[in-house]
Formats: structure tokens, C-alpha cells, sequence
């Protein structure tokens, strides 16, 4: 449970190599360029568990590198004591919103408020599409939705 005066959030995608490694380094950076990291704990999950324990795609290394972000993250899946300990749940998609849903079930006293990062979007870009099998471009592409969307939420949440 965190500290009093301290929040939470869980960036989650479906195999924590690629969007929520890039959401939860650019709101690090957020939180550290605004002095207050040490007012939030910050985390990034799949829903699978297919990449457990793998380092992100190189190529969101590479687009979190050209925005001077770095990120020493390794996958992990989604676990019945994040829904109990993180304030915020917010993932990338509505097939992730669906599997949270589904985990969510299994846990009781959940804490946590699931949502889409897009929910926090001022272009009203809802979904953030999985870069996975497309372009290098799309990687840069979720990094500024990400960028935009944790912006919005830092905001909303103070």
C-alpha cells in the first residue's frame, strides 16, 4: 500500500514490450522533470505472459532514446496485488479493458480504477494502437499519444 500522499499507476498493454513500457517511461519523465517523483509509484504490466522478463521491443527503446527517455523495464504480467495496490489501471486498448475486466472479477477489494489511457487524450484518440507489427514511425506515433495522454491524466490527477 503506498504512503499517504502518494498515488499510483499501472500502465498495461498485452505483452509489456512496447506501449506501456513507452507510457510509464514518458510519465516518469513527466513526474521528474515536475519534482515530483517521489509523490507517485509508477509500473507497467501485460495481460499475457508471453514476454515475462524481456526487455522492450528495440524499437521503443530507440524512439524513448531519440526523446532523451531511457528505461530499464522488464516485462511482467498483470498480478491479483496490482488491482488491490495501484490507484490507477490504465491500459492501451479495449481487448486489454476487456481482459482487466476479466482478471478484475477474480479479485475482491480492488482498489484500482481501470481505464484507457486514451480516456485522458485532448485529441480524443481513444485506442493507442500496438506498434508491434508495423513501422518505426508507429512507435513515434504511441510515444506522442502517450506523451499527450499522460499529460492530461498528471493533470486531471493532481
Amino acid at each position: 500500500m503506498a504512503a499517504e500522499g502518494i498515488r499510483s499507476v499501472l500502465f498495461v498493454c498485452l505483452g509489456n514490450i512496447c506501449r506501456s513500457p513507452i507510457a510509464e517511461a514518458v510519465f516518469r519523465k513527466l513526474i521528474a522533470d515536475q519534482n515530483i517523483s517521489d509523490k507517485w509509484i509508477t509500473d507497467s504490466a501485460a495481460v499475457s505472459d508471453w514476454n515475462v522478463g524481456r526487455s522492450p521491443d528495440a524499437r521503443a527503446i530507440n524512439c524513448l532514446r531519440n526523446h532523451g527517455t531511457n528505461t530499464t523495464h522488464k516485462a511482467r504480467q498483470i498480478t491479483k496485488e496490482d488491482f488491490l495496490t495501484f490507484d490507477y489501471i490504465l491500459c492501451m486498448d479495449e481487448s486489454n479493458l476487456r481482459d482487466l475486466n476479466r482478471k478484475v472479477n477474480q479479485v475482491k477489494n480492488c482498489k484500482a480504477k481501470i481505464e484507457l489511457l486514451g480516456s485522458y487524450d485532448p485529441q480524443k484518440q481513444l485506442i493507442i494502437e500496438d506498434p508491434y507489427y508495423g513501422k518505426d514511425s508507429d512507435f513515434e506515433t504511441v510515444y506522442e499519444q502517450c506523451l499527450r495522454c499522460c499529460k492530461a491524466f498528471l493533470e486531471k490527477s493532481h
